[in-house]
């Protein structure tokens, strides 16, 4: 492991802690920093210091919390600089200083933030479908990667499912790309209250989704996918949308396989399903399918 990736590791777990670590931990060192600056006179400046339990603040907790440790911080470096003997030639400079430093601090804490919430933001939207809120095909082959590998090497099933919306585009065209936007979403929620949370569902693009359900052999899917797909009839009913859903679902335990040559077989199936007369789901065992 890098130093790099050292440093960032424990930077995460730094700002992974509970709120009520993080705000002692932050209060702990603003006065250690203080202590400090007392001790070492008024020589040495420690003001910039100050500034790491801000940002521990500012990067784990609501800009109210980073903003009430940058007047502690302010407050105390004034305390240590009337305690480190400092003099001036008039006696309202320390607080005009104190006060250029809570500026100061206050501009740091506010932008920290606004960092930390745009690096949020890219990250959501790096993984995540904006659309629907689902995981994307760049997140969803990262964590179905990790499970298909677990399964393969514990001996685990495994089945992977992949739908497509039936009559989805003259839908679009009939009723508008707000009603088709508001189906796609329609979808997404309902496969996600449908199925469990250690379930990975993601919307792989167009009207296309993808399923990862580990742990679950090919009877389980089946009938798991079959109450779920009786569910997205019955949401498409009340919202008068006549789409149906054409489902592919490949199931193994403890295969070499691969993602890619487990979504190949579910996309299969799909078709599959859609020559049959779509609105229909085509389950098989992997093994079966490269046997072909």
């Amino acid at each position: 492991m890098t130093i790099p990736s050292r440093t960032g590791e424990m930077a995460r777990r730094l700002v992974a802690q509970p709120r009520r670590f993080v705000v002692v931990e932050s209060v702990v060192l603003t006065l250690l920093i203080g202590l400090l600056d007392v001790a070492t006179g008024a020589e040495l400046s420690f003001s910039i210091f100050y500034l790491l339990p801000i940002t521990l603040v500012a990067w784990s907790m609501e800009r109210p919390w980073a903003l009430g440790n940058a007047v502690m911080a302010s407050i105390t470096w004034l305390a240590a600089d009337q305690l480190s003997g400092s003099v001036y030639s008039n006696p309202l400079l320390p607080y005009w200083n104190a006060s250029i430093r809570l500026g100061y601090f206050v501009l740091f804490a506010v932008l920290f933030g606004r960092l930390r919430q745009t690096l949020e933001r890219e990250r959501t939207l790096s993984r995540n479908d904006p659309l629907t809120g689902l995981y994307n095909r760049r997140a969803f082959e990262e964590l179905a990667t990790r499970d298909v590998e677990r399964a393969s090497r514990y001996g685990r099933p495994i089945s992977i499912a992949f739908i497509d919306l039936d009559h989805f585009k003259e839908t679009n065209d009939q009723f508008g790309h707000d009603a088709g936007d508001a189906l796609l979403r329609q979808v997404a929620l309902t496969l996600v209250a449908s199925l469990r949370s250690t379930d990975v569902v993601a919307r792989m693009g167009g009207d296309e989704y993808a399923i990862v359900m580990p742990e679950t052999v090919e009877d389980h899917a089946r009938i798991a996918l079959e109450k779920t797909r009786a569910v997205l009839a019955q949401r498409m009913t009340e919202h008068g949308w006549p789409v149906t859903f054409s489902i592919g679902v490949v199931s193994t335990t403890g295969e070499a396989a691969s993602l890619p040559a487990l979504l190949a077989a579910a996309d299969r199936l799909m078709y599959e399903a859609k020559r049959a007369g779509r609105d229909r789901m085509v389950v098989a065992q992997y093994a079966t399918m490269r046997g072909d």
